[in-house]
């Protein structure tokens, strides 16, 4: 089935995007969200808070938006979550303030929905803003759970169109996820503990386990500045990868497959790559990991790691 024009009814999407500490660049998503085809959508932007930010610019310049602002940084799940409070979506699509998207972006992610209500969640094929011949994101391949990698399909190849085709794939992309509003009700909102990275993972392997699929849709594209908010390498974006990743083992993986990965994440991976850092002298970041284990053994046995807010 296509979408076309000709289609009567456009079911309202609930666009929802996590604004902090940049105001103007969450103005360039709007600008561009603004020229789309697709005639019936809300923009909610949640502001996590920042003192050297001035959010309302943003609700001043485009005063149909829905503005949400929250009194300090509840993190990227969290934010999220808000913005899906306030959704009167039938579907929900979660847009990283770093994305630009072209006009007909939204058409084949609804007619992918529309057309089969067995798929939980969808990302759009999304390629690097500043090389935009070249992918991002074309699918994603399943997480090794010993190791905890898995690779993003066509990363920094120019896209010549070997990937225009429709696949199901192991996780949609944070930076631009779309998700019925109905498979939210059923499996709950993201998990709050993350706070930053692996919760769009962490919402994906939820969707699946209730039985319904992951697309990746090709005819859709996003353009991804990527990295805006954390830096390409911060003590806070180490801290929190690395983290959550043993957060995301605790919740997902069960049995000899846990405990061989976590061992392999406490003394192979985690090591390798911090003494890395020492060697090198950047002190602020090699400490970042270990405080990294040092939450998850404080939390060892806090039971809000496995807790999922239900709307």
């Amino acid at each position: 089935m296509s979408f076309s024009k000709s289609h009567k009814e456009y079911p309202l999407v609930s666009i929802i995007t996590v604004n902090y500490n940049h105001a103007h660049i969450t103005c360039e998503l709007i600008e561009s969200l603004n020229k789309i085809t697709y005639p019936n959508i809300e923009i909610i932007v949640v502001d996590n808070f920042c003192a050297t930010d001035e959010p309302k610019i943003i609700k001043e310049k485009y005063p149909n938006i829905i503005l949400v602002e929250n009194p300090i940084n509840y993190g990227f799940a969290a934010g999220n979550n808000f913005g899906i409070m306030c959704a009167r979506g039938k579907y929900v699509f979660l847009l990283n303030n770093d994305t630009e998207v072209n006009e007909n972006f939204l058409e084949p992610l609804v007619d992918k929905f529309e057309s089969d209500p067995s798929i939980g969640a969808a990302s759009p094929k999304i390629r690097f803003y500043h090389t935009p011949d070249r992918i991002q994101y074309a699918g994603y391949t399943p997480i090794n759970y010993y190791t905890m990698r898995n690779f993003s399909i066509g990363y920094n190849e120019v896209d010549k169109g070997q990937y225009n085709q429709d696949r199901e794939t192991a996780y949609g992309h944070g930076a631009a996820l779309m998700v019925p509003m109905k498979v939210i009700k059923e499996i709950g909102m993201m998990s709050y503990i993350f706070f930053l990275y692996y919760e769009e993972a962490d919402w994906c392997a939820r969707i699946k386990a209730a039985g319904y699929k992951i697309m990746f849709v090709y005819n859709s594209l996003v353009l991804h500045k990527e990295s805006i908010s954390t830096g390409k390498l911060s003590s806070l974006k180490i801290y929190y990868l690395n983290r959550n990743r043993i957060v995301f083992m605790r919740r997902n993986i069960k049995g000899k497959a846990l405990y061989i990965g976590i061992l392999y994440q406490l003394f192979v991976a985690i090591p390798k790559n911090a003494f890395k850092l020492l060697l090198k002298g950047k002190f602020k970041l090699f400490y970042a990991y270990y405080r990294a284990i040092g939450w998850n053994i404080k939390n060892f046995k806090s039971k809000e790691i496995y807790e999922n807010p239900m709307l």
